[in-house]
C-alpha cells in the first residue's frame, strides 16, 4: 500500500514539474544593440568633450561589432574579427620581443595618460595592475583579468608563448574577439619599446613576476 502511494505521488510531482517546465520561456540569445543606442550613449556621456576627444571616441569597425553584440559576436563573425585585427599587428622589425623589465615594471604601475586631466606630454602607462596581479608580493590589483604571476616561468619562457603574448598586448582582439583588454599597440597608446619592456616584465627570469 505504501509503495503504491509513493509511486502515485512521484508520478503526480513529475507531471506537475513537467507542466511548469512547459510554461517556462525558452532561453533566447541576447538581442543585438542598435548603433543608434551606442551613438546616443556616447553623445550623452562625451558630448561636451573637446573636439580632439570627440575623434578618440568614434568607434572603429571592431568596436561597432562588439557593441552591437554585447561582446559576444556569433562564431563566424568572431573569427572574421580576429582575422581582420591580426592584420593590424606589427611585430618588432628587429625580431626582439623583450626589453628592460625594470622599465616594464614602471609602465605596468603607471595609470596615467589618455585622461582629460593629463598634459599633452604625459607618458602613457599600461596600468596593468588595474586588471591583473603581476608580482606575487603586490597587494593592490584588479581582478578583471587573470593573475600573471610566474607568467614566463609557467610557460617555460617558450618563444612561441612570448610571441603570442606580444600579439595579445599589441592587439588583444587579434587573439580573442571583443577582448576587454585594450589594444595598446594597434591604437598607438604604448610604443613598441614600451610593449617590449612590459614583455620583459612578464618573461625575464630576473623579473619579480617570475620569482
Amino acid at each position: 500500500m505504501t509503495k503504491t502511494l509513493c509511486a502515485v505521488m512521484l508520478a503526480t510531482i513529475s507531471t506537475i514539474a513537467a507542466g511548469h517546465a512547459a510554461d517556462l520561456p525558452l532561453p533566447v540569445a541576447k538581442p543585438a544593440v542598435s548603433q543608434e543606442v551606442v551613438d546616443n550613449y556616447l553623445k550623452a556621456t562625451f558630448g561636451k568633450a573637446p573636439p580632439e576627444w570627440q575623434a578618440k571616441i568614434v568607434p572603429d569597425e571592431a568596436m561597432k561589432v562588439c557593441s552591437s553584440y554585447r561582446n559576444e559576436p556569433p562564431p563566424a563573425l568572431a573569427e572574421k574579427l580576429i582575422a581582420e585585427e591580426s592584420n593590424r599587428v606589427v611585430l618588432p622589425a628587429d625580431g626582439q620581443f623583450l626589453g628592460d623589465w625594470k622599465s616594464g615594471a614602471k609602465i605596468a604601475n603607471n595609470g596615467r595618460g589618455g585622461q582629460f586631466s593629463d598634459d599633452a606630454d604625459t607618458v602613457n602607462g599600461g596600468n596593468c595592475y588595474a586588471c591583473h596581479q603581476m608580482e606575487q608580493s603586490e597587494v593592490s590589483f584588479g581582478t578583471l583579468g587573470p593573475s600573471l604571476t610566474h607568467y614566463g616561468k609557467d610557460r617555460h619562457y617558450d618563444p612561441a608563448e612570448i610571441k603570442r603574448a606580444y600579439i595579445k598586448i599589441y592587439n588583444s582582439q587579434a587573439v580573442v574577439a571583443c577582448s576587454n583588454m585594450p589594444r595598446f599597440g594597434a591604437n598607438k597608446f604604448l610604443t613598441e619599446q614600451q610593449i617590449k619592456d612590459v614583455m620583459a616584465f612578464l618573461f625575464d627570469p630576473q623579473s619579480p613576476v617570475n620569482k
